[in-house]
Parts: structure tokens; C-alpha cells; sequence
């Protein structure tokens, strides 16, 4: 196939990629990013703890959140049946990056400090010497206006301001084998600076710990419990608990002689969820829906990146629940024989960013599978299973990539280095369906700040709508 090299084409997504990975600085912010979008084109939010029967309909969309950071959404084609197949891509909202412990305050050498926690496998280096941002969920404490009960809100925030920073060690300080080696100590090197001890002390610190009782809350540094109430406009005694992080927060750009490259944090793995969440948008409206007998569905996981094993992780329940509540709702009766026929016509895209060669470190790609930028969606194989690919996965990607035109390369590691995993071995052998992995190439992959091609984006999107449009015909094609 050729691919374009007219990138001026790609240029209208990109900037809407720029958009989402810069409000999406967390994982309950991409789940918030997406389920905005989702309000407004009219899918139906549903909660998971009412029965879906009577609720869905044919030709109907809607989605449902698991603890605020994971998502599914999904269309349900106007000739879908309990016991038919479901279209499924899988991506994750969660990325490497610094995490603030429940015990926050920290301070030396007349600096106020924040205690952080690495998650996940950050290339911890990319951190420093970067303006960062706080970005989270908060639980904040209200009262019910109607039965004047006290009530939890979780409310997410988001503080595009350079509050934190991971300073250096200066050159003259640093011995030649230090210099060479740049080690990071995750525990003594990475602790940002808030500001100066004495300047903070006077104000918000002091009052606090005179009038507050809550253990919690005297265990947080105060300028940052003030910052987050502000933000939220609430009395700091509101706040009950957070789960925030730390966010580099230059926004994404395009970037390249030609603006043919993305230049962002979190691409692993939110482009996939950019990329995603179009797709199910523009099926959700296709008059292919009329003649559609599948759900199309989008499923976007947190806590990929330290091995999914959570109550919201890819290993948990979340996606067999999907389909066993979905095709129900479109039964009369509870109908065991239809959720395993729906597990056998089904079939997942478990989509994750994937590593595209370096041209300073090329020995580092197997020289037959070395994905280019720019050049298409990415085929991931691995014999030892930490990709879910086979051949017949692998053959079903390729005709929905050569219906809609789709360049596609390939990608295996080279047999003397390791290779990553994704969900996709997660899924298929939780569920039993039939599982690929692929991805979109790019460079700097778990850094502070990553980048990829913004022909992929596009090659991403046609590679996904055509998987909801064309995937039933291949595969009835297929004998067995």
C-alpha cells in the first residue's frame, strides 16, 4: 500500500488529538474527557448497579464508568439479538507518572516537598526539570439540600499550574560517573519542590493546624489542600481523601519540519483512547448501524501499566460482565447458551501504543519488523504469548486493514531483548474470545514526553471504522 505523504490531511485530527491528551492528565480526567464527549453526541450514561434489561435498545448508545477511570461504551446495531457477537477494541487510560502518597508532607533544606510514589515503569529521568501540574480525584464532603444527610462527592481536578518541580543536581556537584550514568534513586531523587518552608508556614499551614482535627488532612501539606479546595471552590475541611498525581503541563503540539509529528505526554496509551472514543462517535451515527446484528463496543481500562489486576483493571471482571449483562438484557430469560455463543462470535482489538524503530538506536528492532512513524497501524506478534496475536487474529486484522486501505507493519521483538505485554493475553484468556494486538508506532515510549506521526492517527481511525463496518463479513467467511 502506499502510504501518504501528504500530512497536511492529517493535520485537523492531530490538533484534536492535542486537545484531548491535554485535558486528559490522568486517568479519571481521560475517563471525563471521553464520557463529555459522549453526553453530548447523546449516548445514554447507565449505571451498573440497575438492571440493563429494559434499558437497552437496538440501534440505541450508551456507556457506564467503573471507578470513574475505567470505560465502556457501546452501540448496539438495530438487528442485534441476544447470543450475537461483539466488536470490541481495548485500550487503557493510565500512564507512568508520579503519584502523591496518602502521607503527602514532606520538607528539607527550608523546601516544602510532596511525598510521590512512581507508578508504573517511567523512564523517571524525563521527570525532571519539567513544570508540573496536580490532576486527580478528590472526595469532597456535602450536604444533601433535600434530607440534609452528609453525602461523598467525587469531583476531579485538574491545576494547569507549574506547582511542583523536580530539580537536578548540578553539573559541579556531580562526579564524572555521575554525570555519565544519570541513577535515580525513586525514593530520594524524585520528590518535588512546592515552594519555601518559611513562606508557607506563616500562612495556610499554621491556621490549619489549629482548627483541623482530621489525622488526614494534618498528614497533607496545607498549601496544597488550600490550592485543591480553591480550585474546587469547597472549605478545605471538605475534602475527605484524594487520589492525585503529578502532570507535565506543556500542552500537546504538533511538531516535525512539516508538523507531521505529535508531541504529548500519556500517548501510551491515550492516542488509542483518542482514537477509540472517534470511532464509536462516528459509528454510533452510520447508517451501516441499520443493518448491524453486532454490539460495537469500546472498552478503556486503567492500571495497565502495573499488570491489571484490579477491580477495574483489564483482569477483572469488567469485560465478561459486559457481555454477559448486555446480551442479557436482550434475552426473555437468563440464557448461559447465548453469552457462550456471544463469546464465540466475538472478537477484541486490544490496542496499545507499539515501538517504532529509532533511527539512533536501530540494532535495537529485529530488521525485518521495524515499524516506521508515519507509516501505518502495527501488527504485534509474539510466539511466547505476551501478544494475544495467532494466525487467524492476525489474518482478520489484515482484510479489515485491506478493505479500508490501511498500510500495516509488523512488529515482533528481536529474540535476544524482552518484550511488554498488553491486555490483550489478559483478556483472551479471561474471556475466551479471540483477541489482536496491534497499536500506533512511536518513539519515547513511558518518557514524561512521548511522540508518534499523525498519519497514524488517521491510519488508526480508518483501521477502527472499518473494523466495526466490515468485521462480521470476514468473519463468516472464515470456515470453523
Amino acid at each position: 500500500m502506499n502510504v501518504d505523504k501528504d500530512f497536511a490531511a492529517h493535520i485537523p485530527l492531530g490538533l484534536k488529538a492535542c486537545d484531548f491528551l491535554t485535558k486528559s492528565t490522568d486517568p479519571f480526567l481521560a475517563v471525563k474527557t471521553c464520557t463529555d464527549a459522549l453526553d453530548a453526541a447523546g449516548f445514554i450514561k447507565i449505571s451498573k448497579r440497575d438492571p440493563f434489561a429494559g434499558v437497552l435498545k437496538p440501534g440505541g448508545s450508551y456507556y457506564y464508568t467503573t471507578n470513574h477511570s475505567t470505560l465502556v461504551a457501546f452501540t448496539v446495531g438495530q438487528k442485534f439479538k441476544g447470543g450475537n457477537g461483539f466488536k470490541i477494541i481495548g485500550g487503557h487510560t493510565d500512564s507512568p507518572h508520579l503519584k502523591v502518597k496518602p502521607i503527602s508532607k514532606r520538607s528539607g533544606s527550608g523546601c516544602v516537598q510532596l511525598g510521590v510514589e512512581c507508578y508504573g515503569g517511567g523512564l523517571w529521568h524525563t521527570w525532571f526539570d519539567r513544570d508540573l501540574g496536580v490532576s486527580g480525584r478528590v472526595l469532597v464532603r456535602t450536604t444533601d439540600p433535600e434530607t440534609g444527610k452528609e453525602k461523598i462527592d467525587q469531583r476531579m481536578v485538574r491545576i494547569d499550574k507549574p506547582v511542583a518541580r523536580v530539580s537536578t543536581l548540578c553539573i559541579h556537584l556531580q562526579t564524572a560517573e555521575e554525570r555519565g550514568s544519570f541513577k535515580v534513586n525513586k525514593e530520594e531523587h524524585l520528590s518535588p519542590i512546592l515552594g519555601t518552608q518559611s513562606l508557607l508556614e506563616s500562612g495556610a499551614k499554621a491556621q490549619l493546624n489549629q482548627v483541623d482535627d482530621d489525622d488526614w488532612r494534618k498528614a497533607q501539606e496545607p498549601a496544597l489542600l488550600k490550592l485543591i479546595a480553591s480550585e474546587l471552590d469547597v472549605d478545605t475541611k471538605q475534602i475527605a481523601n484524594f487520589e492525585i498525581g503529578l502532570f507535565d503541563i506543556q500542552p500537546a503540539s504538533l511538531g516535525g519540519i512539516k508538523s507531521e509529528f505529535l508531541n504529548s505526554a500519556r500517548l501510551d496509551n491515550l492516542a488509542t483512547c483518542f482514537v477509540a472514543l472517534e470511532s464509536i462517535l462516528a459509528y454510533s451515527t452510520s447508517d451501516d448501524l441499520a443493518d448491524d446484528d453486532m454490539i460495537s463496543l469500546i472498552a478503556l481500562f486503567d492500571h495497565e501499566e502495573i499488570g491489571s489486576q484490579s477491580t477495574h483493571g483489564a483482569g477483572s471482571p469488567v469485560m465478561l460482565e459486559a457481555l454477559k449483562r448486555i446480551t442479557s438484557a436482550f434475552c426473555d430469560v437468563i440464557n448461559v447458551e447465548a453469552h457462550s455463543s456471544a463469546v464465540r462470535r466475538s472478537f477484541v482489538m486490544s490496542v496499545d501504543q507499539a515501538h517504532a524503530v529509532h533511527p539512533n538506536y536501530a540494532s535495537k528492532h529485529e530488521k525485518t519488523h521495524s515499524p516506521k512513524m508515519n507509516a501505518g497501524v502495527v501488527l504485534k506478534t509474539n510466539q511466547n504469548q505476551r501478544y494475544a496475536t495467532n494466525g487467524v487474529t492476525g489474518f482478520i486484522a489484515r482484510e479489515i486493514a485491506r478493505k479500508s486501505n490501511t498500510p500495516v507493519q509488523e512488529f515482533v521483538v528481536r529474540s535476544d531483548c524482552p518484550c511488554g505485554t498488553t491486555i490483550g493475553p489478559i483478556i483472551s484468556s479471561n474471556t475466551g474470545i479471540r483477541t489482536v494486538d496491534m497499536g500506533m508506532p512511536q518513539l519515547s515510549m513511558h518518557s514524561c514526553r512521548e511522540v508518534m506521526g499523525i498519519a497514524d492517527l488517521s491510519y488508526g481511525l480508518s483501521m477502527f471504522n472499518a473494523f466495526f463496518k466490515h468485521f462480521n463479513e470476514i468473519d463468516e467467511s472464515l470456515e470453523g
